[in-house]
């Protein structure tokens, strides 16, 4: 019985080729498949590090011998599951900081500060330390990356009018588009409360783009915060948008309306004093006031000296006559109306004028297409006399694409079942491969027909020879050229002179 070799010997050269293609693209698969199983898989170690701080983090890393990746533009430091507690423990071993957060440095100073150091180094140092230790609260909101923190501390001042305030500066590491109104004003609150005498309206916040993040509105913190006119119309754009055409969803259907809001928006605090009359006037104050005088006749003569030469009004009064009577009254009432007034701070926010565009589909009827209007008007809190402007049309919307049908096979599964089934063609194509050898084993293969007509050796004139049947063709001589007839002439007359022309022409060459 021929073995595997012999049969595969005994294929031709076209099945050999096919089997020898399949076998190489099985290896090249298998090989693959090993190569991505045994790849290692990295894990991040460090994010949002400076580029001096993953210098030194790779740098102790290679003094170590572990591999690592760098990631997000040099900032992330990734390396090998397995490695990441020898990783740690190497970096401690160097002391490099793995994180931005560490890396700030805060009350820490003072543990180096040497013996002897001025007041004004002292001062120096606590600044310092102050922002270290403030910036690091404010990397741990969510949101933001880092956080780079300045001061301007007041000297003391021994007249209260000349002293300055506390002013902070803080600059977010990465664009802003994470955090929120709240969140901001949230920082610029934590910051006035960790340094004496700072207020709220003395910090400012920015991103690393530049962009003022506080104070906002009008450049007047004291406000409470109030955001932009900006930001607050696109706020309420926003809910008000979503809340109608939630309710277009809900009463036509999906892709049957449109609703677009534009607001104008009052954010200017205001405050309203209000003053309400409660009744008559009642008397608040009632003064009076009574005066008496009376007196006798006159005498003969005075009191010697200067005093009786000063008149007073008794003496007069009692020169008009030999009595006299004097009476006086006065009484004055102040009254007061009673009256309430009330003062109101009016909130930033109030409607000036709303613009609205409602887009129907002429798929909708006309009657639901009026209702819809008066749906819409009321839900917006539409008002003609505060000067809102309502637009409503009704277009032919596009037909929606057609959504691909989900296969009864999850998105997720589909990488790991490619691999099976090439596995499973492999298998299914090696089976069908060793069964088609196995069968091919037992037949015979058929000889050339020239193999079997020479049985017995031949001479080569036998072979040369020409069949009987076949017939000689005699052709006519060739006539030889004039030039090859001179040339012939020329070689047997001058030999000598013909070989040295023929070397001089291979010296040349």
């Amino acid at each position: 019985m021929p073995t595997l070799a012999q049969s595969f010997l005994k294929l031709p050269t076209r099945s050999k080729i096919a089997i020898g293609v399949s076998a190489l693209g099985i290896v090249a698969v298998m090989f693959f498949m090993l190569r991505l199983a045994s790849a290692p898989s990295y894990t991040t170690l460090a994010a949002g590090l400076a580029p001096s701080d993953t210098g030194k983090v790779t740098a102790a890393l290679d003094a170590q011998g572990i591999s690592y990746e760098l990631g997000s533009n040099g900032t992330s430091v990734a390396v090998e599951k397995a490695a990441v507690a020898q990783a740690r423990i190497a970096l401690a071993q160097q002391g490099v900081a793995t994180s931005a957060l560490s890396s700030q440095k805060g009350f820490e100073l003072f543990d180096t500060q040497k013996l002897g150091a001025s007041d004004f180094q002292n001062q120096v140092t606590y600044q310092r330390a102050l922002e270290g230790e403030i910036a690091r609260t404010i990397q741990q909101v969510q949101g933001v990356q880092g956080a780079q923190v300045q001061l301007v501390l007041p000297e003391d001042s021994l007249f209260a009018d000349e002293a300055t305030p506390a002013t902070a500066a803080v600059m977010l590491s990465g664009p802003s588009t994470g955090l929120e109104s709240g969140a901001v004003r949230g920082i610029a609150q934590l910051v006035a409360s960790s340094v004496k005498g700072l207020k709220a309206e003395n910090v400012t916040i920015t991103d690393s783009t530049g962009q003022l993040l506080w104070p906002q509105g009008d450049g007047t913190a004291g406000a409470g915060g109030a955001t932009s006119k900006l930001a607050a119309e696109t706020r309420y754009e926003t809910a008000m948008q979503a809340s109608l055409n939630a309710l277009l969803v809900q009463t036509l259907g999906p892709g049957k309306a449109r609703v677009q809001v534009k607001a104008d928006l009052d954010v200017d605090k205001t405050t309203l004093s209000k003053v309400q009359v409660d009744g008559k006037p009642v008397a608040a104050k009632d003064t009076r006031e009574t005066e008496r005088l009376q007196g006798g006749g006159a005498t003969a003569g005075g009191t010697a000296g200067t005093g009786a030469n000063i008149p007073t009004y008794s003496a007069n009064a009692a020169a008009g006559g030999a009595n006299s009577n004097y009476n006086r009254r006065s009484q004055t009432v102040e009254n007061i109306v009673p009256r309430t007034v009330t003062h109101t701070d009016v909130a930033p926010g109030g409607v000036n004028s709303l613009q609205i565009a409602l887009v129907v589909d002429k798929s909708v009827s006309a009657a639901d297409y009026a209702s819809i209007q008066k749906a819409v008007q009321g839900a917006a809190g539409y008002s003609q006399t505060r000067g809102d402007v309502f637009q409503a049309s009704q277009v032919a919307f596009p037909k929606p694409a057609a959504a691909p049908k989900a296969g009864p096979v999850p998105v997720a599964m589909l990488a790991p079942l490619k691999w099976v089934g090439l596995g499973l063609a492999t298998l299914v194509f090696l089976f069908f491969m060793s069964r088609h050898l196995k069968r091919r084993e037992g037949e015979a293969i058929a000889s050339p027909a020239w193999l079997r007509e020479i049985e017995e050796p031949v001479s080569l004139a036998e072979l040369e020879a020409p069949s009987p049947e076949q017939r000689t063709m005699i052709l006519p001589p060739r006539a030889q050229a004039e030039s090859a007839q001179a040339l012939e002439q020329l070689m047997a007359r001058e030999p000598d002179r013909v070989a040295a022309q023929v070397r001089q022409w291979m010296s040349e060459d």
